[in-house]
């Protein structure tokens, strides 16, 4: 028998079990993108080449284009993935990237040896490779290269003092010379590589910007005596010790203004002073803690104020930020971290919303095994079954000092039946917020797999609810089809408090990936403090964090006319968007943007402006975008999109106690997409005339449906386009 018959029986062999178990969901299989016209194809969105515009520069609150003054966004992905060494395959996933609304690349690997920190030959050539691939498709990079999980430091003299091949040099960036030098070699090497046409990175504006550290303070739980070796503590305990002697007159002097509080590692001979626990410091504030966090803080922006100054001798001209990471506690030690970022052009912090996943190696993958619990962003659902709300959310982004801020990581972490959530949310109050880039976590590929091994990642970008959703969602964003929000609370602290560790009042809440969860100390809410500040005034508008040396009073909007606790309910301050987080629904009413998102089946019909939904998916996103820069009034080119909720081919599950399941099969190729239903009406006066083409999974004519009267969307169908 040939090989292609034995193949389709094996094949047909399965579809009885595909047909019970699978039944309801279809395969979610773009055809292959041609020159063909699509609807979806958003290449247009992006500059002809990145930097046509010039150098991208923070003005304000904002970034904008030097040459022309105009502001903007980046809807921006972690990716290439740091595996792809091919010039063929960047320049396609730069194509694919474009073409879902992407402006913005983070190249966010190391380019270094794990050991010896020296260098790889070709890292240079690589960056250049990827940003000249990312460049003709209109996208923009931004470099970051250190992190301490990609070191272990094997034994040797020197920074290596110490290790052992095991631990990460957590902390050691911020004081150790000789690992500074290194550190700024790899920045000069690779910024002075030069592309194809003898153009140095650092002269190309298509680097928008550089991250100096990735998730590492002196005010995180790593800070401690077990993962900083003792020859290297040593150092940086005397530098304290002269810190202190410097401040105090000796070091008798502020021990004296300690009122004796002594540790048990001082050593007055050798001029060195211990560190304190960051507990002590957030609950204790001695005195001898207020100096403590002072002296770390210094330090810490000390390192980013001279290698800002350092990257910009060499003549770079693009954004610097300094880094992006949480504390042990958001309100005493949160601002003082942010404060310390103010070399920097802008403000960037990560976030993830988690799942309760539990199980080997389940901070980056998912096995079979493990256990989860779906969690709704949209309802405030605590990771821990039955448990309170939480009303914290990766994508509430406060601004500090007017800067423009980003968020280089965030992701719906899977598996989690509510992921379709992300795309329209982050689009709808990233615009709210006027965060200025969203970097969603990670662009795993260009094409639309599972990529089933022993394990699969818990962040995949590829997959049909995310970057499936990035058409509407990128318009959303980018083009500010959702107004951007009044300054709801403006907070103006005294950074003299701030080293007293008084604390700001409000604290910028962890969202952390598990991961990063491993490395707190005691409950997984450390440093999750309430804030003073009701956390519900960030899905209403804007607000600022002052640090400044005067202080001032706190200016804050009544949200009494937004925030319904009752009805739990939330109304941005534009009245565009609405959040029942009670049932789980978020609604957006803007002239050129609306839908529906969330449990629909709890909706009933929902009138909005211009069109009316009612479907009966529990879980289900759908939403219309204009596409010609008119209100969806009178638009005659509009983009309506549909999504529900994913999984892999074969994935199961079993009860695992009480909203909790254990992963039986991590399932398969393909991505399956649960069945759309309901139906869409126009409520305009002229709906009978507007004819309504569904559109195949990339975006290309499929079939007509008739007029806009009413559409009754199709099981398999994500993407309609409604003309005049």
């Amino acid at each position: 028998m040939p090989a292609t018959a034995v193949r389709l029986l094996a094949l047909l062999a399965l579809l009885p079990a595909f047909a019970g178990a699978e039944s309801g969901w279809f395969p979610w299989r773009p055809p292959a993108e041609t020159a063909q016209e699509s609807a979806i194809n958003l290449r247009y969105l992006n500059e002809k080449f990145a930097g046509e515009n010039g150098w991208i520069q923070a003005k304000g609150e904002q970034f904008v284009h030097s040459r022309t003054g105009a502001p903007v966004r980046f809807w921006a992905v972690n990716g290439p993935p740091g595996s792809s060494n091919n010039a063929a395959d960047w320049k396609e996933d730069a194509r694919v990237l474009s073409r879902h609304g992407v402006n913005l690349v983070r190249l966010h690997y190391a380019p270094f040896d794990n050991k010896t920190g020296q260098l790889r030959p070709d890292a240079g050539a690589k960056k250049a490779g990827i940003v000249a691939a990312m460049k003709d498709e209109g996208i923009y990079s931004l470099f970051s290269i250190y992190f301490p999980l990609w070191l272990k430091p094997e034994a040797g003299p020197g920074w290596r003092e110490g290790y052992d091949g095991v631990k990460h040099p957590f902390a050691l960036l911020y004081f150790e010379p000789e690992f500074q030098n290194l550190y700024r070699e790899w920045w000069k090497t690779l910024l002075t590589t030069k592309d194809g046409s003898g153009r140095a990175l650092l002269e190309d504006p298509a680097v928008m910007g550089i991250e100096l550290v990735n998730e590492d303070s002196f005010f995180f739980w790593t800070f401690n005596y077990r993962n900083v070796p003792d020859p290297q503590m040593r150092k940086l305990e005397k530098r304290f010790g002269d810190w202190a002697a410097k401040k105090h007159g000796s070091l008798r002097s502020a021990l004296a203004a300690w009122k004796n509080q002594r540790h048990e590692r001082d050593d007055e001979k050798d001029g060195r002073l211990g560190f304190r626990t960051l507990h002590d410091l957030v609950n204790v504030r001695s005195p001898r803690d207020q100096d403590t966090a002072a002296f770390l803080f210094e330090t810490q922006r000390d390192f980013y104020a001279d290698t800002v100054k350092f990257i910009r001798g060499l003549g770079y001209k693009g954004l610097i930020t300094a880094s992006n990471w949480i504390t042990a506690d958001a309100d005493i030690l949160g601002p003082l971290e942010k404060l310390s970022y103010m070399p920097g052009d802008f403000i960037d912090h990560h976030g993830y919303l988690s799942t309760n996943h539990k199980g080997e190696n389940a901070s980056w993958s998912i096995r079979p095994g493990h256990t989860y619990s779906d969690v709704s962003a949209l309802r405030f659902d605590a990771q821990t079954p039955g448990q309170p709300k939480k009303f914290s959310n990766p994508a509430m982004d406060p601004m500090y000092n007017r800067r423009p801020s980003m968020i280089s990581e965030i992701a719906w972490n899977r598996p989690n039946r509510h992921r379709g959530e992300a795309p329209l949310f982050l689009a709808a109050y990233g615009a709210l917020q006027d965060t200025d880039s969203i970097v969603h976590f990670a662009f795993d590929g260009r094409r639309w797999q599972v990529k089933p091994r022993f394990h699969m990642q818990p962040w995949t970008l590829m997959a049909p609810t995310q970057m499936g959703q990035f058409p509407a969602a990128a318009l959303i964003y980018r083009q500010g089809l959702v107004k951007t929000g009044d300054l709801v609370a403006d907070l103006r602290v005294k950074i003299a408090d701030l080293l007293a560790l008084k604390g700001a009042g409000f604290g910028q809440q962890a969202n952390l990936d598990e991961l990063r969860k491993a490395d707190l100390e005691g409950s997984a809410d450390a440093g999750e403090k309430r804030p003073g500040l009701d956390p519900l005034l960030h899905l209403v508008g804007r607000v600022n964090i002052e640090m400044t040396e005067a202080g001032g009073r706190a200016e804050l909007k009544d949200a009494s006319p937004f925030i319904d606790r009752r009805a739990q309910t939330v109304r941005s301050s534009t009245s565009e968007l609405t959040l029942d987080y009670g049932r789980g629904l978020l609604a957006i009413d803007a002239p050129s943007a609306q839908g529906l998102g969330g449990h629909l089946s709890l909706a009933g019909e929902t009138a909005l402006k211009d069109i009316a939904i009612s479907s009966p998916m529990e879980l289900g996103y759908i939403v219309a975008v204009s596409l010609d820069g008119r209100p969806l009034a009178d638009s005659g080119r509009i983009l309506l999109q549909v999504m529900s909720e994913e999984k892999a081919t074969g994935f199961a599950t079993e009860p695992a106690g009480e909203g909790v399941h254990r992963i039986t099969d991590i399932g398969r190729d393909p991505w399956l997409v649960r069945e759309f239903a309901g139906t869409v009406r126009f409520r305009r006066a002229d709906a009978e005339r507007l004819k309504v083409m569904a559109l195949d999974l990339a975006g290309r004519p499929d079939r007509p449906l008739g007029d806009a009267r009413e559409i009754a969307l199709l099981p398999d169908r994500a993407y309609y386009l409604i003309t005049r």
